[in-house]
């Protein structure tokens, strides 16, 4: 019962502690990380067919799980349409306190019925407790419906882990803080949804000798950047690069085809031909160039 009286303690005491249960918190994850690159290659197959990412889960854990998903548009151009948010109490629930509605086991399930959830979907379900009635309700649906599963949660031997075909456990132990899971359990789960969708979209070829080739360009500072990318990979100057962005409608690998010698629709069928793969479509055209 270290925290027992952690509110009579000094306020350098307090937060030392708090940093060192961060700390526990990534190392926690550790030993996850091959259950992690092996559940991402899984997910990748399945989404390379077509399928939607699906995050569920209630209250932080619920709230973690968006926010590492409304990333994935900015950052990978990953598709608003094949993003689906199961959350207990609805979107609502991301700024207003709904904690109610986590025990509401049949909403998860009903959910993912109503979107039609298949085969080629891949749900991601948190819950620190791994108990959480609204959330187990929907690996239940995902499972019956075909979809792939994985679960993440900080408790040993919870229902999640065992109901998920990929369980991921980061055991955090007590908070300093009681029950606030805001803190060491929902450190280790922002990581482990971090490298687990990284990881995902590698996989996904929306990565390129660590670049965000995917990314969307939807303002002047990432513009900039993808103008840097495009010279960087090109070795091309900041001009081209600009008018090649433009050509391609801000696409940063078809711009990086144009730059390589391509026309755009040329640049636009390879990539199409390659399944996005821009390593694949740059050894097509520079083997050609030398050809």
């Amino acid at each position: 019962m270290r925290f027992l009286e952690l509110d009579s303690w000094p306020t350098l005491d307090a937060v030392e502690a708090m940093y060192e249960g961060q700390l526990d918190a990534l190392a926690a994850v550790r030993g996850q990380i091959h259950t992690m690159a092996t559940a991402a290659d899984a997910a990748a197959a399945r989404l390379r067919a077509g399928g939607r990412l699906i995050y569920a889960g209630a209250g932080t854990s619920g709230r973690l799980a968006v926010l590492d998903g409304v990333e994935l548009g900015p950052t990978f151009g990953w598709p608003d349409e094949r993003l689906l948010y199961c959350v207990a109490g609805g979107l609502n629930a991301l700024t207003h306190s709904a904690e109610g509605a986590e025990d509401a086991g049949d909403a998860g399930a009903d959910l993912l019925r109503e979107e039609g959830v298949g085969p080629d979907d891949v749900l991601v379900a948190v819950a620190a407790s791994g108990k959480t009635p609204f959330t187990l309700g929907a690996v239940r649906q995902a499972n019956d419906l075909g979809a792939m599963t994985i679960g993440i949660a900080n408790n040993p031997d919870s229902p999640i882990l065992q109901l998920a075909k990929f369980a991921i456990l980061a055991e955090t132990g007590s908070e300093p803080v009681a029950g606030s899971t805001r803190m060491k359990a929902g450190t280790a789960q922002k990581a482990i949804l971090s490298m687990l969708s990284t990881a995902i979209m590698l996989r996904l070829d929306r990565v390129y000798k660590g670049l965000m080739v995917n990314m969307v360009a939807t303002n002047s500072k990432l513009e900039a950047r993808a103008v840097r990318m495009i010279s960087t990979i090109t070795d091309c100057n900041d001009s081209k690069a600009k008018a090649a962005l433009a050509q391609a409608n801000n696409d940063i690998k078809t711009a990086i085809l144009i730059c390589s010698g391509l026309g755009t629709e040329r640049s636009r069928a390879l990539l199409d031909r390659v399944d996005g793969n821009l390593r694949r479509a740059l050894a097509e055209t520079n083997g050609n160039s030398s050809s």
